[in-house]
């Protein structure tokens, strides 16, 4: 198993095939909404690019964590499986005065700039955890989260609490709406 991208190997041999397995843990995660750990396989194959210095990587990344739902706060099972498409490119040399540069392009936004010729497989792959989870992670797309008011998981069980909770700042309109039921029935 091969844990470097070499682009001098590249250079030299040609495309080169890189696969790995690696356990994140929960603080090299730094995501709140993730319960647990997760665990990364990555494939990719890499080989040069069209532009000088530039490099292609196209592979899977199949990404497995336990996530804290954020409406419910439960934790839950999530997986998945995303192809990427990642250039790298030498970085280029900035002054001082001008530390910004602009992405013109939307195909920029797959760039990845180096400095080393060698990238390691696990930090790749756990740039593609952080790219899989998402920034609001759901149990399920009908989850009712909590209830407001007693905290109990809606989705699971009934609570006593009201239904419709007002804000008394529209209370001055309340009377409005058996107004216009009444001129209806007129």
């Amino acid at each position: 198993m091969n844990d470097i991208i070499s682009f001098d190997e590249i250079d030299e041999h040609g495309s080169q095939t890189v696969r790995g397995a690696y356990d994140v843990p929960p603080a090299e995660l730094d995501r709140d909404e993730a319960a647990g750990g997760a665990r990364v396989e990555i494939q990719a194959t890499v080989a040069k690019g069209d532009l000088e210095g530039e490099y292609v990587a196209d592979g899977t990344a199949v990404v497995t964590a336990d996530l804290e739902c954020s409406r419910c706060v439960e934790p839950y099972p999530f997986a998945n499986t995303s192809g990427f498409h990642v250039r790298f490119r030498p970085r280029l040399e900035v002054s001082e005065e001008n530390e910004e540069i602009e992405i013109t392009d939307k195909e920029e936004l797959d760039v990845e700039f180096y400095t080393e010729r060698t990238i390691p497989l696990r930090e790749f792959a756990l740039e593609q955890v952080q790219l899989a989870i998402p920034m609001k992670p759901l149990c399920d797309e009908n989850c009712l989260g909590l209830c407001p008011t007693c905290g109990a998981v809606r989705s699971r069980e009934k609570c006593s609490c009201e239904n419709s909770i007002v804000d008394e700042r529209w209370g001055a309109l309340q009377g409005i709406r058996e107004e216009l039921s009444k001129k209806k029935d007129v």
